[in-house]
């Protein structure tokens, strides 16, 4: 066998030091934290490279997979539960559903439950013929009916002999979904919450504590705070329920926290196994008798809704896809992929198996399953969960030192800083900051859609009235392309959408690559492009314009050039076109005292523009 210890002899290990000072060399001067360090939006500085020593000290280089504190895992297997919602119009519809899908890799079933459905005669069609000791199970109802649900389920159970205690999986029982989701302060939250969890103590495998995570997600937030978040609701819930006498172990195995998945792979895996991590010691720090299975966290997590898109929507399954390798490589408990189209249709049938075969491809084909946190002894993702465990760490003491989550929910502030954050996001994307492909960077520019339908996936089914009850800010779920869409839905409304005319002129390499990045510009609204190879003169170039019946001329050449052809352009306009100027040229000043109110360029707000120009050409156009 060759003596391996004498081969790398002859390459000896370069020092951090030394690596730092041959890319200075490289960089020429240029500064190494400006060129090469990213300021992540969730607030920590994110290094071009990591090396073995970033690892020293670090929890999970101590631990194994299923040992406290469980970053590493917190079970001795990778494998997740698939999981599909069904909504549908009556009991026998959903049993159908269900039997259809469990022959089909559906591990875990969600039942959407409408108020008619809450007996144990509609139980008894709705699980007609389903093996519940081989499944997960759980139920979606208004949070009000949940004891309405369990007294349900314990019926249904007693009349037809079901084991209550093999029973697994979940009723979705939401502290505080009235005040995040529809605004609404309910004062006996914590009456309400005694009630369920009494009303669940003959099910041992069933958890009825929701902590939706994912609302946050969905609404825009950054992984850190849906993790701060979430650790401080948790905890709000647990030391509340302490109080009113429960155990520790009683409240901690009925919690189950439902994260989102962002489209931030690695971030991603790293945020679910700081979740792990920081949950073990928030169970711990009550006492070293904690740490071993009431420690583990009961993770469930559901591909983002913010970064869907109505347009180019396949592109959502590249979404998904990437959103669900993140989850099943960070070790969730179970997931549900949601269906590309779900945010403007009601899915169907290749959409769902599209998104159920996402997972079993995962799982059947890549083998995910087989290996358990394959992230570990990667310097980055365990420098990664170093850091957003830090920040999430930072967001939870916060808001413990400002009351605790449920002041923060019930005065506002919590939905505030949500919502602070989408606004920031919308900006982004807006400035073209934040990509989202097909929508505001390379538009699909023959696609045209009439106004979506609404998908099903909603954030409640109550019809309970809660008009008497006192307002908050509840979190503002409007999605990162939302603003686009608008955009593009106002102009496909039209017969006849703007025509935006190249007018390429000039430097060849020039005129081509702002010809593209117009095209791009414009075509995030919808409008008519005519691209062109190029003119001899801007004379020949506004001839033909006029002739195409453009509504919008585009100048296309190198900015050394605009100095002269921007001013002849500015003499041939007739006022019957908007003139712009693709790039932000040295002489600008100059061509804005001769009339020129448009330049578009990496710098612009693409949101902005595009909506000022809607202004001048849609109200009029339809």
């Amino acid at each position: 066998m060759k003596d391996t210890k004498r081969f790398f002899a002859d390459f000896p290990p370069n020092t951090k030091e030394e690596w730092m000072a041959k890319i200075t060399t490289d960089l020429k001067g240029a500064p190494f934290d400006k060129k090469l360090v990213w300021r992540s939006p969730e607030g920590f500085n994110v290094q071009p490279f990591y090396r073995r020593e970033d690892l020293r000290d670090l929890p999970a280089s101590k631990s194994a997979p299923g040992e406290f504190p469980y970053i590493r895992s917190t079970r001795y297997s990778n494998e997740w539960l698939v999981r599909e919602d069904i909504f549908a119009s009556s009991p026998e519809e959903a049993n159908e559903r269900a039997l259809y899908i469990l022959n089909r890799g559906v591990t875990s079933l969600g039942f959407q439950m409408k108020d008619g459905w809450i007996s144990a005669k509609s139980l008894n069609t709705l699980l007609k013929d389903i093996e519940l000791s081989a499944i997960e199970i759980n139920f979606s109802c208004c949070i009000s009916k949940a004891v309405a649900m369990l007294s349900a389920l314990e019926e249904y159970c007693d009349t037809y002999y079901i084991n209550k205690e093999t029973l697994s999986g979940s009723i979705d029982y939401v502290p505080f979904k009235r005040e995040l989701v529809r605004g609404k302060i309910t004062p006996n939250w914590l009456k309400e919450t005694k009630e369920v969890l009494h009303a669940t103590r003959n099910f041992p495998q069933m958890k009825v504590l929701m902590i939706s995570a994912h609302y946050f997600s969905n609404a825009g937030s950054y992984i850190t705070q849906e993790l701060g978040l979430a650790l401080s609701w948790a905890t709000d819930v647990l030391d509340s329920l302490i109080e009113e006498g429960f155990s520790l172990e009683e409240i901690a195995q009925r919690l189950k926290f439902n994260f989102g998945i962002g489209p931030n792979y690695f971030m991603e895996i790293a945020k679910f196994r700081a979740a792990r991590w920081l949950w073990a010691e928030i169970i711990a720090s009550h006492g070293d008798q904690y740490k071993g299975e009431v420690a583990k966290i009961h993770q469930h997590a559901t591909t983002s809704t913010w970064n869907m898109t109505l347009y180019d929507p396949h592109v959502n399954l590249l979404r998904t896809q990437t959103e669900a390798m993140s989850a099943a490589l960070g070790g969730v408990d179970s997931m549900t992929v949601l269906p590309f189209d779900t945010t403007y249709a009601i899915p169907d049938d290749f959409s769902l198996r599209i998104a159920r075969n996402q997972q079993l491809l995962l799982l059947e084909e890549s083998h995910f399953d087989k290996v358990i946190d394959p992230g570990a002894g990667s310097y980055y993702i365990e420098t990664l969960t170093k850091e957003i465990a830090e920040k999430a760490w930072e967001i939870f003491l916060t808001i413990e030192e400002e009351g605790g989550f449920a002041k923060g929910i019930q005065s506002g502030t919590i939905q505030q800083t949500v919502n602070e954050t989408n606004r920031k996001r919308h900006t982004a994307v807006a400035l073209r900051k934040e990509t989202l492909l097909g929508t505001n960077e390379f538009p699909n520019f023959s696609e045209r859609k009439e106004v979506a339908t609404p998908g099903n996936k909603k954030h409640h089914s109550c019809s309970v009235d809660h008009s008497k009850e006192e307002d908050v800010e509840a979190l503002n779920f409007s999605r990162g392309a939302s603003d686009f869409e608008a955009l593009r839905l106002a102009t496909d409304s039209t017969t006849t959408p703007p025509i935006v005319f190249m007018l390429t002129i000039g430097n060849l390499a020039m005129r081509l690559a702002r010809s593209q990045f117009a095209g791009n510009f414009f075509g995030c609204a919808g409008y008519k492009l005519i691209d062109n190879l190029g003119f001899d003169s801007v004379e020949e170039g506004v001839k033909e314009a006029l002739k195409k019946n453009a509504n919008i001329i585009v100048l296309c050449s190198s900015d050394e050039e605009y100095a002269e052809y921007a001013p002849e352009l500015k003499k041939l306009d007739t006022g019957n076109c908007q003139l712009v100027i693709a790039g932000n040229p040295a002489c600008r000043e100059e061509l804005e005292k001769i009339g020129f109110k448009h330049f578009i360029h990496v710098k612009s707000d693409v949101l902005e523009t595009l909506q000022s120009f809607n202004s001048l050409f849609l109200s009029t156009n339809k």
